[in-house]
């Protein structure tokens, strides 16, 4: 975010992990933003999934000759108060402190409800969907955030009513490569011939399949 005189530089991370680390990368990016707009630059790295690795504590880049801060949001110790009250901020709510996770989900639920546009409704509820699950089961989350929300969603239809059927197929492709590793070419080929709509069924029902046999098996049917 460039405000004019001050960039804002947020970071949303789930894994500790990072090639190059995190600190090292924002100090990269502090600089580049720096000589290309040539104003003050505040980071933040906000943390969604808990974890206990150290790199979530640290809050600045060090060597020999260099210090460099920016700040860290761990979201599991963050207050839902503020969360529950910002509708911009609800999608994040579920991810924060709480002694009654599953409560919390349906406070979230509830709040959604009273959104006044449908489609701005239909949207936090579709990205509020896919943060709640770094965190909460997904047969919970289906029950209190039902699939036709997600259905009726312009980020679903962007992804999936509107989208090619080649661009369809290569996201379940990399979907699949995930979950899986590597998959067959026979199986790729399988795959290409789908219907968009088949292929959209998939990526639905894709949580559900465990081994490779499970999608073999979903082919068949």
């Amino acid at each position: 975010m460039h405000t004019g005189k001050r960039i804002l530089h947020i970071e949303f991370q789930t894994l500790p992990e990072s090639e190059p680390p995190i600190p090292f990368r924002e100090l990269d990016y502090s600089v580049r933003l720096k000589r290309q707009y040539s104003v003050p630059v505040t980071q933040v790295v906000i943390f969604l999934k808990f974890t206990d690795d150290k790199i979530v504590k640290t809050e600045e880049y060090r060597d020999e000759s260099t210090l460099h801060k920016y700040k860290v949001i761990r979201m599991w110790e963050q207050e839902p108060d503020r969360f529950l009250k910002s509708q911009a901020l609800l999608p994040l709510a579920p991810l924060t402190a709480t002694t009654s996770p599953e409560a919390l989900l349906s406070q979230v639920v509830q709040k959604i409800a009273t959104i006044p546009s449908r489609g701005d409704r239909q949207n936090t509820a579709a990205y509020t969907q896919i943060l709640a699950g770094l965190k909460f089961d997904k047969n919970l989350i289906r029950n209190l955030l039902s699939e036709d929300i997600m259905k009726e969603s312009v980020i679903y239809q962007d992804i999936f009513q509107k989208g090619k059927q080649e661009e369809v197929f290569e996201l379940v492709s990399r979907l699949l490569d995930r979950k899986f590793g590597a998959i067959d070419s026979s199986i790729l080929e399988r795959l290409r011939v789908l219907t968009r709509e088949r292929l959209e069924e998939l990526i639905i029902n894709s949580e559900d399949l465990s081994k490779i046999s499970d999608l073999q098996a979903w082919l068949n049917r």
